[in-house]
Order: structure tokens, then sequence, then C-alpha cells
């Protein structure tokens, strides 16, 4: 992928002059997908991470691990046969927990795709499909589909980071919404996940 970066970074960079600025001080895009893990891994680490700074995610996925040490994340069966209290000890919240437990319910009913038959389907039809589970949005899906499926045109509209950057790149007074993001991102495609990485890295002025 890294190739694709390359060209990614410089097809942003001809966007406009504040993108051209932006790319040459933070440099090449260093986007670090955890090709190959499995769609119902990435859920259950999204929903972890959800409205949660980096750190904190990673010590409940940290905590969550340590239950099970014999392996390299829990199966399914396992989060389903986990106790309430002890998936509380790892910091999840309740509601993280009943959805948690939903996409382990879904992955052993086969709602949660494979790898395979996830690598195969169209992002929309992914996401469509797996927004259907209780507490799993389409900004969960779509981290799915950047960092598991390394799709490469993905824009996560919702994502407060995104917008915030945006504005910060732009020295908007207010973010743009939603809407505005999907209209302002078409001018990034086919490479919106490259523009979502360096947005994520607008400095505050």
């Amino acid at each position: 992928m890294p190739d694709t970066y390359q060209l990614a970074s410089e097809f942003l960079s001809a966007v406009d002059a504040d993108w051209q600025r932006h790319i040459s001080a933070v440099g090449p895009c260093l986007h670090q997908p955890h090709a190959a893990r499995d769609p119902y891994e990435s859920l259950v680490r999204a929903i972890a991470y959800q409205q949660l700074h980096a750190k904190a995610g990673d010590a409940i996925v940290g905590r969550l691990l340590a239950l099970f040490p014999a392996s390299t994340f829990p199966r399914p069966e396992q989060i389903l046969a986990t106790d309430f209290e002890q998936l509380r000890g790892c910091g999840f919240s309740a509601s993280k927990i009943a959805t948690i437990q939903g996409i382990a319910q879904a992955a052993l009913d086969g709602i949660v795709p494979d790898y395979a038959t996830a690598l195969a389907m169209d992002d929309e039809a992914l996401i469509e499909r797996l927004i259907t589970l209780r507490g799993v949005g389409r900004w969960t899906v779509e981290m799915l589909l950047i960092y598991s499926l390394e799709r490469a045109d993905i824009l996560p509209a919702d994502d407060f980071g995104v917008r915030e950057g945006y504005r910060r790149l732009k020295g908007l007074e207010v973010q743009p919404t939603r809407k505005q993001m999907i209209e302002i991102g078409l001018a990034w495609r086919p490479y919106r996940t490259v523009a979502a990485w360096y947005l994520w890295r607008v400095p505050s002025r």
C-alpha cells in the first residue's frame, strides 16, 4: 500500500495550497492498517475505543486480552461466557457490554461475516449489514473498512477528528456538518482514507 499512499499524498497536495502546506508539514502517509483482522475482532475493538481517547481504549482492550491469556483475542463464545462484572472490570460500560455481546452472538450466527466474505463485499453493503447490530453505527464499520479491510476510499464523515481537522485546515469558525463533509470529500476520491489520515493530524492553531 505505500505506493498508493504516495499517489494519494501527491493527489491531495494538488487539491489546494492548504492541503499542500499541511501534507508537506506532516510528511508521507504512515497509515498502519491491521490487515486480515477478523471483522468480529475489529468491531469489538472499535466499540472499546468509541467516544474515548486512544490511551483509554488501549487500557480497556489490554484488560480484556488479559482475561484470555491463552488466546490472541477472545472468541465470540468466550465473550458470551464471560461474567458481566469481569467485563465491567475491563472498563466497558453496561451499554458497551451489551453491544460486544451482541457482536459476539452475531458472529456465531453468521451476521458478522468472516474476513474472506467481508473482503468480497462492497463498502455500503457491509455497512448496511452491520449497522443493524445494537450499538454499531456507521463510524464503527468505517473503522473496520479502514483498518481491517484496507479500503482506500473511506471518509468517516461523522468522525469528530476528521471534521475538526478540516475546520483547522481551513481556519473555519465551525466544523462542517456530516452532510457538508461528505460533499467536500468528493474532491478527495479515490483517496478519502488517506485524506482522513491527514485530517486527523492537523495541529491546533
